[in-house]
């Protein structure tokens, strides 16, 4: 990258290529994650040789398994997992199983739509993030809302500018958590949205 373009790279929005090709969200999501998480990222790049993309995080002590997968926050409902990146997605789904809910998993928004066509039994919550390649999760929320009225909503980003906010995703029976999060955050605020669990 130029030195014009490099100081650009972690902007909103920004991006060089071409209409319709990216949303310039990439770089900012990934800075988002690392500061929030106490850490640094430097890049340095020349044209004709390469880039180079540091990242410095605190070192920290593992945690235990019942840290990882908290117990006391838990639910037997049934949930609609759509998340595009892979090791995000297997986290977790893997954190709300071991919760105890019923987790249904797909990588695209086309993907979740096919799934609730064949489904036979209400979701009780659709766990979406909101920049997707393709279908978006507003547009995903909208659709599946149309299936499921009832449905309760949780958007989850790495993007942090309150513009999200502005957009008007967040109106009744949607809420938002922002990435980096850990399981019993995740727990927690899903167990928010849903409300009380059964008995």
């Amino acid at each position: 990258m130029s030195p014009e373009i490099l100081v650009h790279a972690f902007e909103p929005f920004f991006t060089t290529k071409e209409m319709a090709r990216g949303s310039g969200l990439g770089l900012p999501v990934v800075y988002g994650i690392i500061k929030q998480s106490g850490g640094q990222i430097r890049v340095q790049s020349e044209i004709g040789k390469g880039t180079c993309v540091e990242i410095f995080l605190a070192c920290v002590a593992a945690p235990s398994e019942e840290e990882v997968f908290p117990a006391m926050v838990s639910g037997n409902e049934t949930l609609l997992l759509v998340e595009d990146e892979d090791l995000v997605r297997k986290v977790v789904a893997r954190v709300l199983d071991r919760a105890g809910y019923h987790v249904l998993v797909a990588g695209t928004g086309a993907d979740a739509l096919a799934m609730c066509e064949d489904l036979r039994l209400p979701i009780d919550a659709l766990v979406t993030d909101i920049v997707m390649p393709g279908m978006g999760g507003k547009e995903l929320a909208t659709r599946v809302a149309a299936r499921y009225p009832d449905i309760k909503i949780l958007f989850m980003t790495g993007y942090t500018d309150d513009e999200i906010l502005r957009k008007g995703l967040l109106d009744q029976g949607r809420a938002l958590i922002l990435k980096p999060f850990g399981p019993e955050e995740l727990l927690r605020k899903l167990r928010e949205v849903i409300g009380p669990a059964s008995t």
